[in-house]
């Protein structure tokens, strides 16, 4: 099967460069599945996972939002922030987990930024989620 080059970059720099033949990533629109020859595009990301497969072999990276450029010989994710799956802290992702449901479980008040706190949680649920997945 074809290959296609991928590169995951966030504004610190390169997270992951690999060849895969399918690479599937949540856009906002759904779930976008690219292979080599691939038309060209651009998505806004979601958060949620990039994952990269070649052959039986999958990696997965956490991503926070961004954007993916496909191109028929390379696919680019360009995120706010990016983590691998075997790089997750697992018991940190955990409190902030804990901390944002706290935060969203409070009355509305005016010091708690609710929208902030969703964002949070749903971050900390992502770096969970991809941390398990990488260990199938």
């Amino acid at each position: 099967m074809r290959t296609i080059a991928v590169s995951i970059v966030t504004p610190d720099g390169p997270v992951y460069e690999s060849e895969a033949e399918l690479v599937v990533a949540k856009a906002t629109s759904g779930e976008l599945g690219v292979m080599a020859g691939h038309v060209p595009l651009v998505a806004p990301l979601a958060i949620g996972s990039v994952r990269v497969k070649t052959g039986n072999e999958q990696d997965v990276v956490a991503v926070t939002g961004g954007f993916l450029e496909v191109r028929p010989d390379k696919v680019t994710v360009l995120a706010q922030a990016a983590e691998r799956a075997e790089d997750i802290d697992v018991d940190r992702a955990l409190r902030a987990k804990k901390r944002a449901e706290e935060r969203l479980n409070q009355k509305r008040e005016a010091n708690i930024d609710h929208k902030r706190a969703e964002l949070s949680l749903k971050r900390a649920i992502n770096r969970i989620q991809v941390a398990q997945l990488g260990k199938k």
